[in-house]
């Protein structure tokens, strides 16, 4: 029997960086009208997948040029909201699906998240994901009083001592523990509630938590890190692993990286899975497929492009002399203790650290990029699943692909669900019916 893929889908950007106003977005709705989402979460659960995600920031984009005009005239990864209401409204119209709420560990305090989290569980009905991010941008971070953002390493192992303690919050009050006894009026049994008395070098916490033990027991947690010591972390901190839309050949690198750093921690590489990022376009023929994803790059101007990058980077991009070298470049980015990965190593993966490059080219390949063209696969139902079927197996067959950066909404999750998923469900490699009740039943149910 094949192994079947999960399917999650990522709205994080469908109202920014111009696709609100491409051909098949939401004619009679505007961001943040919750009846988008509601809509969306419905199209979803009819397609049977497994939960919708978004990625998340709290800063305007600033790094380009030190303003934030550019991101606000252009609507550049701006604006956004919490998305962990907006999860609430949508699993009230669904019974099945999940929901991925992003928030950093180098912002927040463990014992909120915790309890926010084992609330968003029971209200969604066991329904709910945690994507655990250490944040590399420099506008979030001067909105929680930075100057400068901390050292990569010391992120990760901040998110680490994060996620032990709210590991151990989760785990403070048993399942039991709740009595709700109408006859002799007990609530609980103070022998299953624990104290946490966690005193480490970042946080110190005294705990239990105050909150009942949530359906899954706790929320199913998703990290993407993919540096060498970000792989170590998502190792240590995910029950599902979320991966970069990269070329394959690097997915398979890292699919190996982090199967050698779940081994190392004694665990059994077959239970992690990765879902991939893919943005999708899927229609009825290749040619109505290309055409709709060209229209990507018209969402918006190079200097929006430049926004993008120079806020996913913590580098701005408009400082760029005339002729540099790539690796030279990617240097002084890491110095500046952003995120080694992204569009920069991704060229010099490309194109060798030797490689030079003139300012017009680097932003030439910068529209493609901040636009997601160039990641962004696209064709009839059949040869989408083809590309999906070659990747998963290539990438040990374990877990699925986050579908989205999608052109239009709700245009392209429809095409998703009513051309893409019967396909994968003809082969075999997606289900025809949800067997759980939560999201973690549903996410390792094969």
């Amino acid at each position: 029997m094949k192994n079947r893929m999960h399917l999650a889908f990522d709205y994080s950007y469908i109202h920014m960086d111009g696709r609100w106003r491409l051909p098949g977005a939401w004619p009679d709705m505007t961001y943040p009208d919750v009846a988008m989402y509601e809509r969306m979460a419905r199209t979803a659960e009819r397609g049977l997948l497994d939960m919708l995600f978004s990625g998340d920031g709290t800063g305007v984009p600033s790094t380009w040029q030190n303003s934030r005009d550019t991101a606000v005239h252009w609507g550049i990864s701006w604006p956004r909201q919490d998305c962990a209401p907006l999860s609430v409204a949508m699993s009230r119209v669904t019974k099945h699906l999940g929901f991925g709420v992003t928030y950093s560990t180098s912002f927040m305090h463990p014992y909120y998240l915790a309890r926010l989290f084992n609330s968003l569980d029971h209200v969604t009905g066991g329904r709910i994901a945690f994507n655990v991010i250490t944040s590399t941008r420099r506008s979030d971070f001067a909105n929680y009083g930075y100057d400068v953002i901390p050292d990569h390493t010391e992120r990760y192992e901040r998110m680490e001592e994060f996620i032990d303690i709210c590991r151990i919050l989760w785990d403070s009050v048993e399942p039991d523990a709740m009595l709700w006894d109408r006859t002799t009026g007990r609530v609980g049994d103070p022998t299953k509630v624990h104290d946490v008395k966690h005193d480490g070098r970042f946080f110190k916490v005294s705990g239990p938590l105050n909150t009942p033990p949530s359906p899954q027991g706790r929320p199913v947690l998703l990290q993407a890190g993919g540096s060498p010591r970000g792989i170590r972390a998502s190792a240590y901190v995910s029950d599902m692993a979320f991966g970069a839309d990269m070329p394959l050949h690097l997915q398979v690198a890292q699919r190996k990286l982090l199967d050698d750093a779940v081994i190392a921690l004694g665990r059994d590489p077959q239970t992690m899975g990765i879902m991939w990022q893919q943005p999708t376009v899927v229609a009825e023929t290749e040619f109505e497929a290309m055409a709709h994803k060209n229209r990507l790059l018209t969402t918006v101007p190079p200097e929006g492009a430049g926004v993008y990058l120079s806020h996913n980077a913590g580098y701005d991009f408009s400082t760029l002399p005339e002729r540099f070298t790539l690796g030279e470049l990617h240097n002084e980015i890491i110095a500046t203790q952003a995120s080694p990965v992204g569009f920069v190593r991704e060229l010099v993966v490309a194109l060798g650290a030797d490689a030079e490059m003139t300012r017009k080219e680097f932003f030439e390949h910068g529209m493609r990029f901040a636009t997601g063209y160039d990641h962004t696969i696209a064709g009839s139902a059949v040869q989408v699943a083809d590309y999906m079927e070659h990747a998963f197996e290539a990438t040990g067959s374990r877990g699925g692909f986050m579908l989205g950066h999608v052109v239009s909404m709700p245009r392209d999750l429809e095409a998703i669900v009513d051309l893409l998923v019967p396909e994968l469900q003809r082969r075999g490699r997606f289900r025809t019916e949800y067997k759980g009740n939560t999201l973690r039943e549903n996410l390792f149910d094969e």
